[in-house]
């Protein structure tokens, strides 16, 4: 157990640290300023312009190596505890923040996450072992349909809605993916090659981190990355939650659900309170004049309608796999 509660802090480790070095790439990889991404559409090129900065690189391996962390997790912590854990990199990211970029936080955000801490504290100190480690086909393959019928929502999400909308939208159907992937790596057979290619949860898990990262992405281009971020963790930690309890058999310790219920609610609702720092960007000085205006016409890093000193932190996913 204790090997697996240090498991899931790690993942929410490196998911952090990871989402903080894909900041400037995703940045410089776009196109579009916001307002035109506001528009609608999905930029085809965006994720492949990203491969080619390093930073991004480097923090799909860190990524990764949270992912096999967020793995060993799972084969001994019920879902609703390691999704609620790993909810709480935006905890590790706002503290990076401050010291990274500099950015400020506020005594709510910094009661935020003593909040998160206090909440992954409850979740580890009260979870059961985790329920049926195996499921069967009928269920893997309806998370590969779930994945799919995600996508199609997801682009036609991007394609017809219009922000506000277009955001909260594209921030529940990441949100859900991401939180398919954790439902889907729960129910791995196991992880020798051979077993992983004859296992539709393995297919499950590609597929919807793909599609989890390429929305979660598309939202904070051209959208409020609170309202963005908000809807991924509500999205990625109440459904799974469900889904562990009433199929797969997670439990709490004896006697402790209302405690575990409390910790729950208080790391994703102090999740929630950290959204902004699901992208990061630190303050610049911006001189006056047309020779120092963005190609897109504004000020880099402050979006249209956003006067310096007043923009939303840049854009910076939060995960890349779950």
């Amino acid at each position: 157990m204790l090997v697996s509660l240090i498991a899931a802090v790690l993942a929410a480790l490196c998911y952090g640290v990871a989402s903080v070095m894909q900041a400037v790439a995703v940045r410089e990889a776009s196109n579009r300023s916001r307002a035109q991404a506001s528009q609608g559409g999905l930029d085809a090129g965006l994720v492949p312009r990203m491969l080619h900065q390093w930073r991004f690189v480097a923090s799909v391996f860190i990524d990764l190596l949270g992912f096999v962390a967020q793995l060993v997790a799972l084969r001994r912590l019920p879902l609703f505890a390691v999704q609620a854990m790993v909810a709480a990199n935006l905890a590790v990211i706002a503290v990076l923040a401050t010291v990274v970029i500099g950015a400020t936080l506020s005594l709510r955000e910094w009661l935020a996450v003593g909040g998160v801490v206090v909440g992954v504290v409850l979740l580890g100190s009260t979870a059961g072992a985790e329920g049926a480690t195996t499921a069967g086909g009928a269920f893997k393959i309806s998370l590969i349909i779930a994945t799919a019928l995600l996508g199609v929502a997801g682009m036609i999400a991007a394609r017809v809605l219009r922000d506000p909308a277009r955001t909260l939208a594209l921030g529940v159907v990441a949100g859900f993916g991401f939180g398919a992937v954790g439902i889907a790596a729960r129910v791995l057979n196991g992880f020798a090659p051979l077993t992983l290619l004859r296992d539709p949860a393995a297919y499950a898990v590609a597929a919807a981190g793909i599609v989890s990262f390429v929305f979660y992405a598309t939202a904070l281009e051209g959208g409020s990355v609170t309202v963005a971020t908000s809807a991924v963790v509500l999205a990625e930690t109440l459904p799974p939650a469900l889904v562990g309890v009433l199929f797969l058999g997670d439990t709490t310790r004896h006697g402790l659900t209302p405690v575990a219920a409390a910790g729950f609610l208080l790391a994703v609702a102090c999740a929630v309170t950290l959204a902004r720092f699901g992208e990061a960007e630190p303050p610049h000085e911006h001189p006056h004049g047309p020779s120092h205006e963005h190609p897109h016409g504004h000020p880099p890093g402050h979006p249209p309608g956003h006067p310096p000193g007043h923009a939303e932190p840049g854009n910076l996913p939060r995960q890349g796999l779950a």
